[in-house]
């Protein structure tokens, strides 16, 4: 008797590209919720000037609300450009990261030069920024790694990617990992510094510097998720951050992130932690009632309105 084909084990998540969901059972955020916290918050903060040329970068050099001009788009940075000021972005602020990385272009106009020189001109000429040491170890480290890949120090290829593609091609290089927690800063967009801090830098590049669709969790997103039981209260950053690239549509993820960051930065009472939930989160503040209103009868706020 000839024998049955053995029928092959259904793929797993890794095996398909994706991250296996932390919680199965959690059934928030709904797409509707996402769109209903989104409007809402679009109507209170209107969308944050500080986002603005990423936003424009996404829709081609339009704004959202002339999607009918014919003026160019904004010159998009460089990936590499954005990695490495990502980079230098590690403890100090926004203005001497910028004159930090202006100082490492004028004293080396190419990457290559970077990798090839082998005293300490680097770390030279980003010592203002402060950790010259270990910032131009890792800098040269992750250019070097990526001409020994591709024979030649260019990154611009990701944007031909997934977002599945450009994680794990990032992974490859020391510094950068999915874990790694940096901030990503705009030129002269002094309020940036603080939006990816511990949000992981491929998540952070993914979204601004390559226009994919991704959620990275910083503190402030990490904290007001919890408080609307979009994600458990006991989860991690690295799990809420899973299960809520898997939740959220991905047309919302930008706004979304963008607004609940701006959020958690201008309103004082959610800056609080109160048992890992904020009980004022949208309920307390009294500028939030009628959102906070809104959202708890939908059921979208587990903080008791008063």
């Amino acid at each position: 008797m000839p024998r049955k084909p053995k029928r092959k084990a259904p793929a797993s998540p890794a095996a398909r590209g994706t991250s296996p969901e932390p919680y199965p059972s959690h059934a928030s955020p709904s797409p509707a919720q996402c769109l209903a916290v989104r409007d809402a918050l679009l109507g209170f903060h209107g969308f944050p000037e500080e986002f603005a040329p990423f936003r424009r970068l996404r829709l081609g050099g339009r704004s959202p609300e002339d999607c009918s001009s014919d003026s160019p788009p904004p010159p998009s940075p460089t990936v590499l450009d954005g990695i490495v000021t990502t980079l230098l972005s590690q403890n100090t602020t926004e203005a001497i990261s910028r004159r930090a990385f202006a100082s490492l272009k004028a004293a080396f106009p190419s990457w290559d030069q970077v990798v090839d020189e082998e005293g300490t001109r680097l770390e030279d000429a980003i010592r203002c920024g402060g950790l010259a040491a270990t910032k131009a170890a890792r800098i040269r480290a992750m250019l070097r790694g990526v001409r020994e890949r591709r024979g030649k120090i260019c990154l611009e290829y990701l944007r031909e990617l997934s977002v599945d593609e450009v994680k794990r091609e990032l992974s490859q290089f020391k510094g950068i990992g999915p874990k790694t927690g940096w901030c990503v800063p705009w030129v002269k967009q002094k309020t940036l510094l603080w939006i990816c801090c511990k949000g992981g830098l491929v998540a952070c590049v993914l979204m601004f510097y390559l226009q994919k669709d991704d959620f990275p969790v910083d503190t402030h997103v990490h904290r007001i998720t919890k408080a609307m039981g979009w994600v458990p209260v006991t989860a991690s950053r690295e799990k809420a951050y899973i299960h809520l690239n898997n939740k959220i549509p991905d047309d919302l993820k930008f706004d979304l992130n963008c607004l609940i960051v701006t959020h958690g930065k201008l309103c004082q009472t959610c800056a609080k932690k109160m048992g890992g939930i904020i009980n004022g989160c949208w309920c307390f503040d009294k500028r939030l009632q009628n959102l906070a209103t809104a959202l708890a009868a939908k059921g979208f706020c587990k903080a008791v309105v008063q």
